[in-house]
């Protein structure tokens, strides 16, 4: 067997856990923008909170107290995000993007307070922690585990987006708000709801990569980049197409880095420009 296979193997596992934390925290921020119109630039300042809540060296007591209190902070942000922005809901998104990056730096500065300026290392809970062979090397049993939880709720989410009645709210909502406002529905609860979800799975995200990524300063706005390029690829309000994208992002991310490392950066921005020439609404549209 050629050395490059395993290799290129487990850089595809690889991509493909890193493409699910990618889904798991883009497809919050495509609904804030693309139902709410808000342009949420704190996203990754709450990505990078649920990783700080990974402990070093978890039991599985702390692991689910910590993916409880990540999901509880990411739903109260949401909340306080959506009384924040609301009084910029006709202005330009200018307005709202400085608004939110001002939240997002004080946001990384309340956290390099708290933890310091060093990488914190998070280890997965036992029996996560350990590796299984794959085409001879050892593989982590934790990203696997990610990739499993990543593929459900990828699952739910899409169920619950595309088969609820909740669901066709949504939709609608990104389609026509105005109508949707006719017909007698209060938007301001929709667009609530959204903004506590979508800010709930970044936070979500963030401590199920914890242990992927380890927590640190400047995380927050490398997740940024990359959920910001997944939104326009897969295009604004498309679960599907964040999907795609999502896992798309992943393998550029982890194949070219572990095959053509000096050449990463300029394939993912090569793979977004290609695709705003070709197709400028995203994947599906």
């Amino acid at each position: 067997m050629p050395e490059w296979v395993p290799v290129a193997m487990t850089a595809t596992i690889n991509g493909l856990a890193i493409g699910l934390l990618l889904f798991v925290s883009a497809v919050g921020l495509t609904l804030i923008f693309g139902m709410m119109d808000v342009l949420n630039l704190a996203h990754g300042g709450l990505f990078l909170i649920g990783a700080y809540l990974v402990a070093e060296s978890p039991t599985w007591t702390t692991f689910a107290v910590g993916l409880a209190a990540a999901t509880t902070i990411g739903a109260v942000a949401g909340g306080a995000l959506s009384l924040a922005t609301a009084p910029l809901a006709r202005r330009p998104h200018l307005d709202q993007a400085l608004l939110t990056l001002g939240i997002a730096l004080v946001i990384a500065e309340v956290l390099s307070a708290l933890y310091g300026d060093d990488v914190r290392p998070a280890n997965p809970p036992p029996g996560l922690d350990g590796a299984v062979p794959i085409l001879g090397h050892q593989y982590p049993t934790y990203r696997l585990a990610v990739i499993g939880v990543g593929v459900v709720l990828a699952l739910v989410f899409y169920w619950m987006v595309e088969r609820t009645k909740l669901g066709a709210l949504f939709r609608a909502s990104v389609a026509d708000r105005d109508m949707v406002a006719a017909i007698g529905i209060d938007v301001r609860f929709v667009r609530v709801g959204v903004l506590v979800v979508g800010s709930a799975l970044a936070a979500v995200a963030g401590f199920l990569g914890g242990p992927i990524y380890n927590a640190r300063p400047g995380l927050d706005s490398t997740i940024l980049v990359l959920a910001l390029v997944v939104v326009v690829i897969g295009g604004l309000g498309s679960v599907r197409g964040v999907l795609l994208a999502s896992l798309l992002v992943g393998q550029i991310e982890s194949t070219g880095r572990a095959l053509l490392p000096s050449l990463a950066s300029f394939l993912l921005f090569g793979a977004l420009a290609v695709t705003i020439a070709v197709k400028p609404k995203g994947l599906l549209r």
